[in-house]
């Protein structure tokens, strides 16, 4: 449930060193065994058209102890007239969404259920995707942070019209800069269906995000699918897919996301909408 900082003014951090140095060898050693061991399962096959998130992680999570719901929509104005797998669902004039619930585990260190993942076809159908669960590790404080990283790892149970492969997961590497009032951030994501490390698909998502308050931003961001590791699809196979968005964060726990997003490529949808609304449902009122 990642969420840009209300403030993206980077301060200066007070930790004892002994207790800092102690948290940075817990945060890399913890990052470093969940990405080798989900590597270690190697796979992917082909990233659907379809997606019920579209987001760039910045490395934000809840605050210890708080429940947070994030409800992604995303509607395709136009797009494919046909499903990409046989009895999959059509992408043009469907609404597809999860929510997602969260709870802060710890500084570096947020879990996650997608339930229930759903679609709304062009003809009334009203359709359960599966349900997903996630674990996301971050640098502490990212939104205070000049640089910052982390790693969102996601394991999918999947219906037949969603995916035909019925168990997928995510790698999701976070990598971002605070610089003043931009932001640049980079996921470069692989998709697994488990058929080996080369078929791991390679499907980055980039975020260049300017702050003009603590309210307001304003971002360009790109959506890409290259192919499998082994071997890249030809370019006009390939989807691109770039958005406009704006975040408005209000001063309590609430903060949206509205988009538009237009294809690049032939085999990209050509127009999308997306929106995302998050919230802290337990998190302390502020005065």
């Amino acid at each position: 449930m990642p969420r840009e900082a209300a403030d993206q003014t980077p301060e200066p951090q007070q930790f004892p060193s002994a207790a800092a140095a102690s948290m940075g060898s817990t945060l890399n050693s913890a990052l470093g065994r969940c990405l080798l061991a989900t590597l270690a399962m190697a796979s992917c096959g082909s990233v659907l058209a379809q997606t019920d998130e579209i987001q760039v992680y910045d490395a934000g999570i809840a605050p210890v102890g708080v429940f947070a719901l994030t409800w992604h929509n995303n509607f395709t104005t136009s797009g494919a007239r046909a499903p990409e797998n046989p009895g999959g669902v059509v992408p043009n004039h469907s609404l597809n969404g999860v929510t997602e619930w969260a709870y802060g585990l710890t500084r570096w260190f947020e879990a996650g259920l997608y339930l229930p993942l759903y679609t709304a076809t062009s003809d009334g159908a009203v359709l359960v995707d599966g349900f997903k669960l996630r674990m996301l590790l971050v640098s502490p404080d990212a939104g205070q942070r000049h640089f910052f990283y982390g790693v969102n790892l996601e394991f999918s149970f999947n219906t037949r019209h969603w995916d035909p492969h019925r168990y997928t997961s995510e790698i999701r590497p976070i990598i971002g800069w605070h610089l003043g009032r931009l932001d640049l951030i980079f996921n470069p994501i692989l998709d697994n269906s488990y058929d080996g490390f080369p078929g791991l698909d390679f499907a980055p998502a980039t975020r260049i995000a300017f702050n003009f308050s603590k309210a307001w931003a304003f971002a360009a961001e790109e959506y890409d699918d290259f192919g499998p590791l082994r071997h890249f699809y030809a370019s006009a196979q390939q989807s691109h897919q770039l958005f406009g968005v704006v975040d408005y964060r209000t001063g309590s726990s609430l903060t949206l996301e509205a988009g538009v997003g237009f294809g690049l490529t032939g085999a990209t949808d050509h127009r999308v909408l997306k929106l995302i609304l998050t919230r802290d449902l337990n998190a302390p009122r502020t005065p």
